[in-house]
């Protein structure tokens, strides 16, 4: 490979901010998706640099690291293409591989498809792998490469989205830029879903059908938002939609999107939002989901088990809205910065790029409202919301 391709590929892959970070749990989906399409124990997304292969989000195994020598996908990332093996031990090119002959792994049955960025540079692979010899039909072998595709685009939309992060005027034209790519990948996995829901098998696996049925339901809610978004960025924020809205029937929804997360935190979320308020459906959704998935966040990065608590009343011309949770907290001289694009107050190692709260504020302050935090009676953090029933 020559030197200008080998920076290409090092300055593509520093842009994406993948290596040597907790794996995304976008990326993850992806994998799993990947493995369940394919019918294999092991699926991974692998980024190759000039010494390594990092595997940036697995199914089946660890996530880890090893010589690029020692990778499968380096046989093949020389001249990148898709790939099926139906069992390595008899193609030559992999036959005494450490991953094949047991000093690694007992690979036998391997199939990988390459990502490639949107100007043409490889920077890993897409791959499944199983212990036992098997095989890929036409449609499975498609779906992999098309997984590939999703993986390079969720990849681009991080990336363009940190690079839209930094002024709000690059956010508000956000939403427009990339309402294409957003579709595209979002598209391409309700698809995928469709099919799985209309597997035969399911009719013996009743509580997958229903999480197949919930998430077809969460993909079809987030078609909706991102159309209700785009409209909303077109006409500059301006003005948002002012309907009747069931707030504990908005936040129900959050938390069903949000249900992976919170059962892996152990998150415990009690509503008590039995009101009708004034307002855009869709901007609600957002700004709930954005306090609640940090409250559940930066407990757990506490070391705590969360408990938010969602609560809303009304007042004389509107409502108050509360999320309270048992984390750090903010500290009173950091209350109002956190609010800024960009800032994330003192908890560092928690991962995000520090809009949600800004994203918050924009979405309040479109209501003619306010948003502030107090201490919570938790001990964490009580983000309030002031909403009035008119806009001025």
């Amino acid at each position: 490979m020559s030197t200008v391709q080998e920076v290409a590929r090092r300055e593509a892959i520093a842009q994406y901010r993948v290596v040597g970070v907790p794996p995304e749990p976008d990326l993850e989906g992806l994998v799993q998706l990947a493995a369940r399409v394919c019918g294999v124990s092991t699926a991974v997304i692998n980024i190759l640099d000039d010494r390594l292969q990092h595997q940036i989000a697995a199914v089946g195994v660890q996530a880890s690291v090893c010589s690029r020598d020692d990778s499968m996908c380096t046989v093949v990332f020389q001249q990148p293409g898709h790939i099926v093996v139906p069992d390595a031990r008899e193609d030559e090119r992999f036959a005494r591989n450490p991953f094949v002959t047991g000093e690694i792994a007992s690979v036998r049955f391997y199939a990988s498809s390459p990502l490639i960025t949107p100007d043409g540079t490889a920077i890993g692979t897409l791959c499944v792998f199983d212990e036992q010899p098997g095989d890929l039909s036409p449609e499975d072998s498609r779906a992999l490469e098309l997984l590939a595709h999703q993986v390079v685009d969720v990849l681009e939309l991080r990336r363009i989205t940190r690079e839209l992060g930094q002024s709000n005027e690059q956010l508000e034209n956000f939403a427009s830029q990339v309402s294409h790519d957003l579709r595209n990948p979002l598209t391409a996995i309700a698809g995928f879903i469709e099919l799985a829901a209309d597997s035969p098998e399911l009719a013996n696996a009743p509580q997958a059908a229903r999480a197949l049925a919930r998430a077809e339901s969460a993909a079809a809610r987030m078609d909706s938002m991102i159309a209700d978004l785009l409209a909303y960025a077109r006409l500059g924020g301006l003005q948002p939609r002012r309907d009747e809205v069931e707030f504990d029937e908005v936040v129900r929804g959050v938390l069903d999107d949000l249900d992976s997360a919170l059962t892996e935190a152990r998150a415990t979320v009690s509503v008590d939002a039995a009101v009708v308020v004034i307002g855009d459906e869709t901007l609600l959704r957002v700004l709930v989901q954005n306090l609640v998935a940090n409250a559940v966040k930066f407990s757990s990065a506490a070391g705590v088990e969360p408990r938010v608590e969602v609560r809303a009343h009304g007042l004389t011309g509107g409502w108050r809205l509360t999320v309270d949770d048992n984390g750090p907290g903010v500290p009173v001289e950091q209350r109002e910065r956190v609010f800024e694009l960009m800032e994330r107050g003192t908890a560092q190692e928690v991962p995000g790029l520090g809009v949600g709260l800004s994203t918050c504020r924009r979405i309040v302050e479109a209501h003619g409202g306010r948003i502030g935090i107090d201490a919570s009676p938790a001990g964490g953090a009580s983000i309030w919301i002031v909403l009035p029933d008119s806009v001025d």
